[in-house]
C-alpha cells in the first residue's frame, strides 16, 4: 500500500480536500442543517464542538485523514468524510466519519463522494481492502453502504459508545481490490442514470 498524503479530489461538482480549521464555519452550519448531532446512532458533533472535532481529525493523522466534502457550486462546505483505521502493512483502510448536510442528503453527494475515496484508495493507493462500520441501529447507513456493493462481514457485539452512553453493536462491511472493477462500474453507471442536479443552497438567517 503506498503513503497516504493529503489530497483533493473532484467529480460531479463535488471537492474533496484535507479538512483544515478554516473549515469550521461551513462545517458548523452543515451540522445545524437538519440538527444531526442530536441523531442517537451518528457521532456529528454539536456546533460549539466543531473546531475540537477539525482539530481532532487533523491530530489523528497517519491514521485518520479528513476530508472536507465542498460543493463546487456554491463553495459551501455540506459535510465530511475520512479514511480511518488505516493499516499500511496489510493494505486496509476504512472510510467512514461520514455526514452530510440535511438538505444534501438522498443526492448525488454520497455516491460521489465515495467513488472518489474508492477510486484513490483501489487505484491510486493501492489497498487490498476497504472497509466500512456503522451502528447496528443506523439501518439509513447500512442501506448506503450495501447500495455501493459492499459485502457484509458480520457484527461486533457490545463493541462502542454512543453519545447517550449506551453501547452499540458495530455492523462491517468491506470491499475488496478484486470486487472494486465491478464495483466501480456500477457505480459510475448509478451517477450516469441520474441528472446532477444543483444542491439547495443553505438557509441564510435573516440578521437582527
Amino acid at each position: 500500500m503506498n503513503e497516504i498524503t493529503p489530497v483533493t479530489l473532484e467529480l460531479n461538482g463535488i471537492r474533496l480536500e484535507p479538512l483544515a480549521p478554516h473549515h469550521a464555519a461551513g462545517l458548523r452550519a452543515a451540522a445545524m442543517d437538519g440538527e444531526l448531532w442530536k441523531l442517537r446512532v451518528t457521532s456529528v458533533p454539536e456546533p460549539d464542538q466543531v473546531d475540537q472535532y477539525i482539530f481532532k481529525g487533523i491530530e489523528m493523522r497517519p491514521t485518520r485523514f479528513a476530508f472536507a466534502v465542498i460543493d463546487m457550486d456554491s463553495g459551501e462546505v455540506i459535510g465530511t468524510t475520512s479514511y480511518h483505521d488505516v493499516v499500511p502493512t496489510i493494505g486496509r483502510l476504512e472510510i467512514g466519519y461520514t455526514w452530510y448536510a440535511g438538505r444534501c442528503q438522498r443526492s448525488h453527494v454520497n455516491t460521489t463522494a465515495k467513488l472518489l475515496l474508492l477510486t484513490h484508495a483501489f487505484e491510486t493507493l493501492d489497498c487490498a481492502l476497504v472497509g466500512f462500520r456503522t451502528d447496528n441501529f443506523n439501518h439509513a447507513s447500512q442501506a448506503a453502504i450495501e447500495r455501493l456493493g459492499a459485502k457484509k462481514d458480520g457484527v461486533l457485539r457490545h463493541h462502542a459508545l454512543r453519545r447517550d452512553g449506551t453501547v452499540r453493536d458495530t455492523v462491517m462491511y468491506s470491499i475488496t481490490r478484486g470486487e472494486w472493477p465491478e464495483i466501480a462500474a456500477h457505480l459510475r453507471y448509478k451517477l450516469a442514470q441520474r441528472p446532477i442536479a444543483a444542491l439547495p443552497r443553505a438557509v441564510q438567517e435573516a440578521p437582527c
